[in-house]
């Protein structure tokens, strides 16, 4: 009787432990490690940061701790998730009001605080003004006010500088005129058509944020949309490696079972008897004729 070898044996558990490892590769291979991306957030800003994150399919979490909200996303993406929050000009730098401005340290105020004071919280208000309109990244605002250099010279009249960082496209023929009128009346000095002639504005174009990235779920894992042949046909090698090992298996336990055993052993006696029986009935073989001999020659 025949036994199945070594080599069958050790291949189907050896086929097993291979598939289960490919397994448990693939499934950790969905779970990546995160890492905090902005940290010490307000909850507005951070869910500006989440919406803009997963516009661009990045997948961002929000944790909230006594500092203030965390952004954390998997540490494969923090190179793109910062490209893309550079791009949209977030986080936005937290401004003081008007009011936390003239806010007074001390007993007196020497007449530069007040006028430093002043010309911030002027400047800080415009530039939350000019982030209201459509498209702007990000806004400042310097502002000049009319001030006497010395004794008898003549006082620098008022002026503003304006620069603006914007999602293309934007019409800069009509921002322009706009920007200038808002700015112009919200300065003394400036009111009318030659104040606004003393507001300059520069407009520079953001740059384009890394293209989105398509995601789509494979089961539960969520994978690049150009990846999921790749996974499929890696699931349906996978599933068939597994199959083989089963059935491997399978085949090694079937024939070491005892009642496998003996229906092996009676077929194999079956078929000796056949053999020896087909021998015996099978007619002998006829003797083969005596070689021609030369005349003359007797034996």
């Amino acid at each position: 009787m025949n036994r199945p070898s070594l080599s069958a044996c050790a291949l189907a558990p050896a086929t097993t432990r291979l598939a289960l490892t490919l397994a448990v590769a693939l499934a950790l291979a969905g779970c990546g490690k995160t890492v905090t991306l902005q940290a010490t957030l307000r909850d507005a800003d951070a869910n500006e940061i989440v919406l803009q994150l997963t516009s661009a399919g990045i997948v961002a979490e929000k944790r909230q701790d006594k500092a203030g909200v965390s952004i954390l996303v998997q540490e494969a993406d923090i190179a793109r998730a910062a490209a893309v929050l550079q791009a949209a000009g977030l986080p936005r730098r937290n401004r003081a009001s008007l009011g936390e401005v003239f806010k007074k340290q001390g007993m007196i105020s020497s007449p530069l605080e007040e006028r430093v004071r002043y010309l911030h919280g002027l400047s800080e208000e415009l530039e939350t003004t000019l982030q209201q309109f459509d498209k702007v990244v990000a806004a400042r605002v310097h502002v000049v006010l009319p001030e006497r250099i010395a004794p008898g010279e003549p006082i620098q009249p008022s002026s503003a500088a304006v620069f603006i960082k914007y999602r293309p496209p934007l019409d800069e023929d009509a921002i322009v005129p706009r920007v200038r009128k808002l700015v112009a009346s919200s300065i003394p000095g400036l009111v009318g058509e030659d104040g606004r002639n003393k507001v300059t504005v520069v407009l520079i174009p953001a740059e384009a944020p890394p293209p989105a990235v398509e995601w789509r779920m494979v089961g539960p894992f969520k994978i690049e949309a150009h990846s999921v042949d790749s996974l499929r046909y890696t699931f349906m090698a996978l599933a068939g490696l597994l199959v083989f090992a089963c059935g491997g298996s399978g085949v090694v336990l079937l024939r070491r079972h005892p009642a496998v055993l003996r229906v092996l052993a009676r077929r194999a006696a079956k078929r000796a008897e056949k053999n020896a029986a087909a021998a015996q009935m099978a007619p002998a073989a006829p003797a083969a004729p005596a070689a021609q001999r030369p005349a003359g020659v007797t034996p």
